[in-house]
């Protein structure tokens, strides 16, 4: 009876009108001098294609009182923060299609076209918003596992969008979340346990209802428009999602996102299956997210986080068959299961004996079978007893739990021989163009434009008190001398234990940006870029990037995300202009359409705000890579990062240089480019990880996280100086069919 004290969450209220015409404008005249150097003819648009409000059911969670959540951020919150917040050019709404009901993906629709009808003129609107929702699978074993995706959807009219969105399963790991008709234990005792906020823990009981409730499976074997309308339609595998979409034929775009964030994927994933037959639709994934709040999943190294018995850890691509065990540590990476055995040593009363063998071994090949979950294979242990496991040391802002063979330089190198054929010579590749963005879950889209606010601007957060503690991290129990297998593990809050916050809150960013050159402001101009792949990412600061090839066919150049045929050595040209550095506040023009309390609300009292200084580029660095032209060749040899550096002198107006590669014609094979723009060092959130302390041999010999409960202060951004930079896409290049090696 209780449930009908909570109301779930709604789309909430735009307050705000478009920004005057001058503020717009004012985008295009930071960018005049670096376009006219480059010759560029298209502007440079910034946005955020990876936003969630709290109609997703973990940022819900994450809005609670027990969190030290600020309550609930609507899809309203999204438009009007990225108007006035963070000054962007557009983005998308993406909220888990898992967690969704009828209801909810309605007024998602009508919220996103309210956002749209309030930017002024269509052809030249002050910011573009486009529909979407997130897939997200989560497979608890390597071979089940295909990750995040990102659908986006062009058009904005009910009968160009599809009647509902599609999700993935539920994994097991949330399987007593509960979207099958009941709403969890878990969830019905908040109200009584923390009953001053109690309002809060009736309308998340709401929203759990509401969305088992309408969680009725819909048909298998349907085209998907002959579907009932209030059905909940899920799609198994990419291919599934793929052909359900082909079904629908609107215009859309589907965007893989944190591959090699460990905080879901398990030891040992590799992106290989999703080059097998079906698992890819190049039409429509044309992106990948190198760089969001979640972290960086850019860099391939050699090391794994677990691997098959007798294969070495630097050897090439491919899903192996048989047990995975537990790899050594290297100089560079110490793997979690590894770390686990020497917890369980350390207890051993007698570390020679066979018992003791017997149980490092254990607790090993426990904390890969449980995967993400793999930190419960040991009970007792602190958070710190973990050290740096599972970090890629020498990576810029890594994701959590770094899975290298989910990376996109990975991806990139990797090909799929299974349909290769005399009339089918070519074998499958991934051709991503690079992007990046928020994955912001409080309706804050674009927030990496200032590095402040840790717990609001972030997804860091944890137990509000110690009380709260203790009830949410219920794994924790006396320190025993012996692995826990899975089945001892109490898990009394999934969303807190099967995962691992406790370590993971010191890995999330601000955030991303997209950037785009495009012809004009209108959605259309930008989805065409999009597809285009002339795109790049940044890791939140507005760089300005341009990559292209000089030499193209019949001597055009060709913009970076191109896809080309060269009998001639190639001969490319890079730029990049710093960020601007940001005034404190909000521009005095940032409050005319909303007033000063939302605005204070939404942006914590800081806004995109650009001085009229711009930090300096200390240097670019190109990548080349060449995928694959038979299925044993090692990945390493094929991915040079960097192939080439080249140190920026002190211009504040940027830095450009052009380079050929003499190599490319008698390689005989194709080769994928890209440029990176590094920026001078700068304070960012949570910058240094972990904070290890190194002894003399660069080894991580203590820890001190930046916590998300209590024992970190929740005003203490946990500042550290990085290099910011973006990322240009990939410009492919084969040599003329005659000379090409297969």
């Amino acid at each position: 009876l209780w449930l009908a004290c909570g109301n779930a969450p709604d789309a909430g209220k735009l307050t705000g009108d478009a920004l005057p015409a001058s503020v717009v404008a004012a985008r295009a005249e930071r960018q005049s001098e670096f376009l006219d150097r480059a010759g560029a003819s298209k502007s440079i648009l910034f946005g955020d294609l990876h936003v969630h409000s709290t109609f997703s059911f973990d940022a819900f969670v994450a809005s609670l009182p027990i969190l030290q959540g600020e309550g609930v951020h609507p899809v309203a919150d999204a438009c009007d923060f990225a108007r006035y917040c963070s000054d962007l050019d557009f983005f998308s709404i993406n909220d888990h299609a898992e967690a969704s009901s009828p209801r909810i993906w309605n007024e998602t629709q009508d919220m996103i076209r309210q956002c749209n009808e309030v930017a002024g003129d269509p052809s030249d609107p002050d910011l573009v918003a486009y529909v979407g929702w997130e897939w997200t699978q989560m497979g608890r074993t390597p071979e089940g596992h295909y990750g995040h995706k990102n659908v986006i959807l062009r058009e904005l009219e009910a009968d160009r969008l599809p009647t509902r969105p599609i999700a993935a399963p539920a994994a097991d790991a949330f399987s007593d979340v509960s979207w099958g008709g009941e709403v969890p234990i878990w969830a019905l005792k908040l109200p009584f346990q923390d009953f001053a906020n109690r309002q809060s823990y009736f309308d998340l009981q709401a929203l759990l209802f509401e969305i088992a409730k309408g969680h009725i499976p819909c048909p298998t074997d349907v085209d998907t428009r002959e579907l009932p309308p209030d059905c909940h339609e899920q799609a198994a595998e990419p291919r599934d999602l793929f052909e359900k979409l082909n079904q629908w034929g609107f215009d859309s775009m589907v965007i893989p996102h944190g591959t090699a964030w460990g905080w879901y994927t398990p030891p040992g994933a590799s992106l290989d299956k999703q080059l097998e037959p079906g698992q890819n639709d190049p039409d429509r994934q044309r992106l990948i997210e190198v760089y969001s709040g979640h972290g960086n999943s850019e860099e391939y190294r050699t090391w794994s986080a677990a691997q098959f018995e007798g294969e070495g850890a630097g050897e090439g691509a491919g899903e192996a068959e048989g047990d995975r065990i537990c790899p050594e540590p290297t100089p560079d990476y110490l793997p979690c299961c590894w770390r686990a055995g020497e917890l369980i040593e350390a207890r051993c009363e007698d570390t020679d004996s066979d018992e003791c063998r017997e149980r490092v071994e254990a607790a090993r090949a426990n904390h890969i079978a449980l995967g993400p979950a793999g930190h419960l294979a040991v009970s007792g242990e602190e958070v710190e007893d973990w050290l740096d496991c599972g970090v890629c040391r020498d990576c810029f802002l890594p994701a959590f739990n770094y899975r290298p063979r989910e990376s996109a330089q990975y991806a990139l190198a990797i090909s799929n021989f299974d349909e290769v054929s005399e009339s089918n010579p070519e074998p499958a590749r991934f051709r991503f163009g690079f992007i990046a963005s928020s994955d912001n879950h409080d309706a804050r889209a674009g927030t990496g434009y200032k590095e402040y606010a840790r717990t609001d601007m972030t997804e860091a957060r944890g137990p509000r008190d110690w009380e709260w503690y203790e009830r949410l991290y219920s794994h924790r129990g006396e320190v025993k001398p012996e692995s826990m297998s899975r089945s001892e593990v109490r898990i009394d809050h999934p969303m807190f234990n099967y995962l691992n916050p406790e370590r993971g809150a010191s890995f999330f960013m601000t955030g991303g940006l997209v950037a785009v050159h495009s012809e004009a402001r209108d959605r259309d101009s930008i989805w065409d870029a999009l597809m285009r792949r002339e795109v790049y990412g940044t890791s939140g600061p507005r760089i300005l990037l341009h990559f292209e090839l000089l030499n193209g066919p019949q001597g055009r150049p060709l913009p970076m995300g191109s896809q080309s045929e060269l009998s001639s050595t190639p001969s490319f040209r890079v730029r990049a202009s710093g960020s601007f550095a940001q005034l404190p506040g909000c521009p005095d023009d940032s409050p005319a359409g909303i007033s000063a309390k939302r605005l204070a609300h939404l942006c914590k009292g800081e806004c995109y705000n650009p001085s009229d200084h711009r930090l300096r580029i200390d240097r670019i660095e190109i990548v080349r890579i060449r995928p694959q032209i038979r299925p044993d060749e090692p990945v390493e040899t094929l991915i040079e990062d960097p192939w080439l550096v080249r140190a920026c002198p002190g211009d504040p107006s940027g830095c450009s240089f052009e380079f050929e590669d003499p190599d490319f014609v008698q390689g005989g094979r194709e080769v994928a480019y890209y440029a990176r723009a590094i920026q001078e060092p700068t304070p960012a959130v949570n910058g240094a990880g972990l904070r290890c302390e190194y002894d003399d041999r660069g080894t991580c010999i203590s820890v001190s996280p930046c916590y998300a409960d209590p024992r970190t202060d929740i005003g203490d951004d946990c500042l550290s100086e990085v290099e910011e930079r973006a990322w240009a896409s990939p410009i492919f290049l084969r040599p003329a069919q005659s000379q090409t090696a297969r």
